[in-house]
C-alpha cells in the first residue's frame, strides 16, 4: 500500500505541473494592462508600470514566467498580488470557509443521496421510488440561482418571523456550522440528484448479482445481505462520485457565496478575475486543483476498504 501512494503522489506531480501550465497561460495572456484597476482605470504613470512589470517579470518569456511561479510553489509560496500582498496569505482565510462549506455541502449530499438512493432501490418500481426519481428530476430541473433564493426566503426569513427562532441564518458565516447548512444544501442540491439516482441504480443492479441470489438461497438475514454484500460493492462508484465532486464543490460555489455572502474562494476568485489579479486567480486554481489530487488519492484507497478483493501490487 506504501509503494502505491508514493507511485499516485509520483504521477501527481506532472498533472499539477500540467494544469497550472494551462491556467497560468489562461490567465496571463489575457489582453489589457493588469495594472489599470489599481489607477481607478486610468492609465498608470510609465514609472510604476515599468517597476511593476520588472517586479513581476511580465517583460519575461511565458516559460520564464511560469518558472518562477513553480519554483515558488514548490517552496510554499504562491506568489504575490500586484499591490505586494501575499496570495497564500489572501487564500488562507478564505479557503477555510470554503472547506467549511464544501464539507458541509458533501455531508448532506452523502447522508440524502445515498439514503434516498438505498430507499428507493429497496422500493424499485414502486409509488415510493417513483416519488423520489421525481423529486431528484426536480433539484436537478431548479437552477442554484433560484434554489438558493427560495429557500432563504422560505427557511431563512418566513420561518424565522413565524417562530422566531433563526434557524437557518441566511447571511455571512458568524453563526458557527449553522451558517453553512442552508448554503450547504443550495451548493449540494444537483449532486444530492445524482447520487442518489447513482446509488439507486448501482444498488438495484448489485441486488440481481449472482452471489447475491446465492446469500438468499442459502438463508441469510436480508440485513446482512443487503448491508455487508450488495451496499459495499455499490458504494465503489458512489465514492469515486464522491471523491470527484468534492474538488468540484470547492470550485463552483460563487453563486451559492454571493447569494448568502460568504466570503469563500468562490467570491474571492469572481473579484480578482474583475480586477484582473492573475496571481490570485492562478494560487485559487492550483490550490483547487491539489484539492483534486488529494481527494482522488482518497477515494482509491478507500477502494481496499470496501472490496476486499482488490489489492495493490
Amino acid at each position: 500500500m506504501g509503494r502505491y501512494v508514493i507511485r499516485r503522489l509520483l504521477q501527481a506531480v506532472p498533472v499539477l505541473l500540467g494544469a497550472t501550465l494551462l491556467i497560468f497561460f489562461i490567465v496571463f495572456k489575457l489582453p489589457g494592462n493588469p495594472f489599470e484597476w489599481m489607477s481607478g482605470g486610468k492609465r498608470t504613470p510609465p514609472h510604476i508600470a515599468a517597476a511593476l512589470t520588472e517586479q513581476y517579470h511580465l517583460d519575461d518569456p511565458f516559460l520564464v514566467q511560469y518558472w518562477y511561479y513553480v519554483s515558488g510553489i514548490f517552496q510554499g509560496d504562491f506568489g504575490r498580488t500586484f499591490s505586494n500582498v501575499p496570495v497564500s496569505g489572501i487564500i488562507a482565510g478564505k479557503f477555510q470557509v470554503s472547506l467549511n462549506l464544501a464539507l458541509t455541502a458533501l455531508v448532506l449530499e452523502t447522508v440524502i443521496g445515498v439514503g434516498l438512493g438505498f430507499y428507493a432501490a429497496l422500493r424499485r418500481g414502486r409509488a415510493q421510488d417513483t416519488m423520489v426519481l421525481a423529486a431528484t428530476l426536480l433539484l436537478i430541473s431548479v437552477p442554484t440561482l433560484v434554489t438558493g433564493f427560495v429557500l432563504q426566503l422560505l427557511l431563512g426569513v418566513e420561518l424565522k418571523r413565524s417562530t422566531g427562532i433563526d434557524f437557518f441564518p441566511i447571511s455571512g458565516a458568524y453563526d458557527g456550522w449553522r451558517s453553512y447548512l442552508l448554503p450547504g444544501f443550495v451548493l449540494a442540491g444537483t449532486s444530492i440528484a445524482y447520487l442518489t439516482r447513482l446509488t439507486r441504480t448501482t444498488l438495484a443492479e448489485t441486488l440481481r448479482a449472482d452471489y447475491i441470489r446465492t446469500a438468499v438461497a442459502k438463508g441469510l438475514p436480508r440485513r446482512r445481505i443487503v448491508g455487508r454484500h450488495a451496499l459495499r460493492n455499490a458504494l465503489i462508484p458512489v465514492v469515486t462520485y464522491l471523491g470527484a465532486d468534492l474538488g468540484t464543490l470547492m470550485g463552483s460555489a460563487v453563486i451559492t457565496e454571493t447569494i448568502f455572502n460568504l466570503p469563500g474562494l468562490g467570491q474571492e476568485l469572481f473579484r480578482s478575475i474583475y480586477e484582473r489579479q492573475q496571481p490570485v486567480v492562478v494560487g485559487i486554481v492550483t490550490l483547487l486543483v491539489l484539492v483534486y489530487i488529494l481527494a482522488n488519492l482518497v477515494v482509491d484507497l478507500l477502494y481496499a476498504v470496501l472490496d476486499p478483493r482488490i489489492r495493490y501490487a
